[in-house]
């Protein structure tokens, strides 16, 4: 039988669960029964504390050095390769057991059916048939297996043939059913149950949960809950439904669930998934007066509270908390400085980076896209170096991270190393193949963009085409795009906003008017995009470039958006290359009043008036300037760095 992928899913199965618990316990006590040797029980206790701790094969070097075992040595080894997911390996060990009991069938049976795969789930149900002696935990365990793989009809006839049933039975179908997202089936199966514990309310209300149905899960919990149980019995159960109504938002449901449980049943749990349904929609004056209500706190309590001020851009809060938590995490950390990185607050996500006892692959790839992200170009690459002489090992965010660094400075030396780098450390995603494509196209290196692109084992999405296409139309290939704009039609990918920005921007570079009209027309008719300011100021740019100044002026009084810069700065533009003072004036005045202390609209219209002969008003414009204190920026070129790069990596 071929090696195939299985998950155990241990703890999260209530009759898997319940089957632990039954035969640990039985054999925890089988182990103390006086006829059971002293160091055999000793060689089981020694095998069960290795396997907990993952160290299964030390567990198997003890097991094989023992003189003497009995069966529950064998299950604990066997045990163990399930908790593995060895599955072959614990199959060989049960084939070589000397002596079987029920829970070694149990055991092995359990570790088939969880297994995402129909072989061994048949394999599963093969020894089933064929065990000596079957318990409820058999046909639970057998149950259950079917019903978390979605064949439902096999364990509801195994459910109607068993000779007896419990309460985890029921629970395996409810949960399997709100598993295969049935929620009808599952609440007539409960309200069909004979007897309910705490676990099947709790497994009722989180399954409704997750299949949306929040105002049903609260109508059960209080319908069924209140009429079998103590409210102290259905804490967990409530907790699950603050949580639910937390994460859609729904504040007053979730207060109303958390007020209902007594001050003296409300657990830890209770009290931080109240902090964190508030701290998700921002409302932090809520959620601090919660907490400072709470008696105890864990770790998960603080980072809560720290996570949403960093949310809300309160970084003083936040790290006014930080220092008051008596044990901060690596979450801890990083969440405070992911904070400072987006507040462009670089030199204090430096100073907590540097402060960290120990850091992990999240903190170096927060400080480098903080870096990117804040355009500290140079300071992402000597992190990065630094992280390599540290011995920590980049992955698909470091990778693109500093791909970002090498297109936003046009390092395609840096850029071509980091490729090597993707090459030979990680296996690339769509994400870094397109970080890959946007390095290449951004530095010019058109070719090199358009062989990632074209590489067969490459899948792409739309981000990729657009890539692609913004690099064709940031280089003048105009036709190229517009061409692969047509491919992209065809493949039946749909195009985004981006995608027009782009195709819009080639149309400009390539003074294709009529096709430029065409593609924002089809934007909303053929796609339903409603056009922003970035496609108006694109279209505002491809008539005005053709020298249809006039036309451009129209196009930005019937605007259903308000103008910004782009907008107006196109049409300064336009009017510059094709010497229209008069829409110039308006243009550049208009830009005047959005960013008053820019100097580019200044100077074009100085410009253009010492073009004219207008001596008069050029003085005029320059006589402002000084009065503002508007000075000139200065002009710049790059340059390629090949023999003067920002650092090499090795």
């Amino acid at each position: 039988m071929p090696v195939l992928r299985c998950s155990l899913l241990l703890g999260r199965n209530p009759c898997y669960s319940h089957f632990l618990h039954t035969f640990s316990t039985m054999h925890v006590k089988t182990n103390l029964l006086p006829h059971v040797p002293a160091e055999i029980r000793a060689a089981n206790r020694r095998i069960r504390e290795l396997v907990r701790d993952g160290r299964i094969e030390e567990a198997r070097a003890y097991f094989d050095s023992l003189s003497s075992r009995n069966t529950v040595t064998w299950n604990s080894m066997m045990g163990g390769y399930l908790k593995k997911k060895e599955i072959l390996k614990a199959r060989k060990m049960f084939d070589e057991m000397p002596k079987k009991d029920v829970y070694s069938w149990n055991l092995m049976i359990q570790g088939y059916m969880s297994c995402r795969s129909s072989g061994y789930l048949e394999e599963g149900k093969h020894m089933f048939d064929n065990m000596p002696e079957k318990d409820i935990v058999s046909w639970n365990t057998i149950i259950s297996g079917y019903a978390k793989n979605g064949r439902m009809e096999d364990a509801i006839r195994l459910f109607d043939s068993m000779p007896e049933r419990d309460v985890v039975t029921w629970n395996a179908v409810i949960t399997g059913f709100l598993s295969n997202g049935d929620v009808k089936e599952a609440s007539e199966f409960f309200k069909k149950m004979p007897i309910r514990d705490a676990g099947s309310i709790s497994s009722l209300v989180s399954g409704l949960i997750q299949n949306d149905k929040l105002d049903e899960a609260e109508k059960f919990l209080f319908e069924y809950g209140e009429m079998c149980f103590k409210k102290a019995d259905l804490v967990h159960a409530m907790n699950t439904l603050i949580a639910g109504y937390g994460q859609k938002g729904k504040l007053a449901n979730a207060r109303r669930i958390f007020d209902a449980i007594p001050d003296f049943g409300k657990n830890i749990v209770s009290w931080n998934s109240m902090v964190m349904a508030y701290t998700k929609v921002g409302d932090m004056s809520s959620a601090a007066e919660l907490f400072d209500q709470m008696k105890n706190r864990d770790t998960f309590s603080w980072n809560t509270m720290i996570t949403g001020y960093v949310h809300v851009s309160d970084m003083e809060t936040a790290a006014k908390l930080f220092s008051q938590m008596p044990y901060p995490d690596s979450l801890s950390w990083n969440s405070l400085i992911s904070g400072f990185t987006h507040a462009g607050k670089m030199e204090l996500a430096l100073h907590f980076f540097e402060r960290m006892p120990r850091r992990n692959l999240i903190s170096w790839n927060t400080m480098i896209a903080g870096y990117e992200r804040n355009f500290c170009f140079k300071e992402a690459v000597r992190l990065f170096l630094d992280m390599q002489a540290q011995g920590e090992k980049p992955d698909l965010h470091t990778l693109s991270s500093l791909l970002s660094v090498c297109a936003q400075s046009a390092e395609q030396q840096l850029g071509m190393q980091i490729h090597q780098l993707v090459v030979k450390k990680v296996i690339p995603d769509v994400t870094l193949n397109n970080s890959l494509i946007t390095m290449y196209a951004k530095c010019g290196a058109i070719s090199d963009a358009k062989r990632i692109f074209d590489d067969p084992t490459f899948r792409r999405n739309v981000v990729s085409w657009n890539a692609m296409i913004a690099g064709y139309a940031s280089h003048g290939y105009s036709i190229m795009a517009l061409e692969l704009f047509e491919s992209m039609k065809v493949l039946k990918v749909t195009p985004t906003y981006i995608t027009f920005i782009s195709v819009l921007s080639a149309c400009a570079h390539g003074g294709l008017v009529e096709e430029g009209r065409s593609c924002f027309r089809s934007m909303t008719y053929d796609f339903g995009i409603e056009p922003r300011v970035e496609h108006f100021a694109s279209l505002v740019d491809v008539v005005g470039r053709s020298g249809k100044v006039e036309e451009s002026m129209d196009i930005i009084n019937s605007m259903p958006l308000k103008p910004d810069k782009l907008v107006w700065g196109a049409l300064l533009g336009a009017c510059r290359v094709h010497n229209n003072l008069g829409l110039a004036k308006v243009a550049a005045e208009t830009l005047m009043m959005l960013e008053p202390e820019n100097s580019g609209p200044y100077v074009v219209l100085y410009n253009m008036y010492v073009d004219a002969g207008k001596w008069n008003d050029a003085d005029e414009i320059r006589i402002v300037m000084e009065r503002k204190n508007i000075k000139k920026e200065r002009g710049y070129s790059m340059v390629d760095s090949r023999h003067n790069r920002m650092n090499s990596i090795p």
